[in-house]
């Protein structure tokens, strides 16, 4: 199914095709994980209700959880004011990052940035 025209003219890709997908758990507003998704993978999310990217390292469409079992649910999928970003809200099932880690930010870690004042 190809993406809608309308979506699909509001997209500003990268050189390769390409807009950043943010992914957030939709129960508790982490932010699990950032891929990238094509037209053929963000139409097959809105039609499927599963979160599918592609792997910029393997040059080919993943659903995730295929795989590893860890299925991403989605909830919804919002695109940013100037149409660079998408924000794929899901239900996740098990951890979203390869390493085993809940959150790939948590795998990460914390790069101990100062604060610059009060909240």
């Amino acid at each position: 199914m190809p993406l809608d025209p309308a979506i699909a003219t509001s997209l500003k890709r990268d050189a390769d095709g390409l807009v950043c997908a943010v992914v957030q758990e939709h129960h508790t507003g982490d932010v699990l994980m950032v891929a990238w998704m094509n037209d053929e993978a963000l139409a097959q999310t809105l039609s499927s209700g599963r979160a599918v990217y592609w792997s910029r390292s393997r040059q080919e469409l993943w659903r995730k959880g295929d795989t590893s079992g860890n299925v991403q649910h989605v909830v919804s999928v919002s695109i940013d004011c100037d149409g660079d970003a998408l924000l794929v809200r899901v239900r996740q099932h098990g951890p979203a990052c390869h390493t085993g880690a809940h959150s790939c930010f948590d795998a990460g870690g914390d790069l101990g940035a100062q604060g610059v004042g009060p909240a």
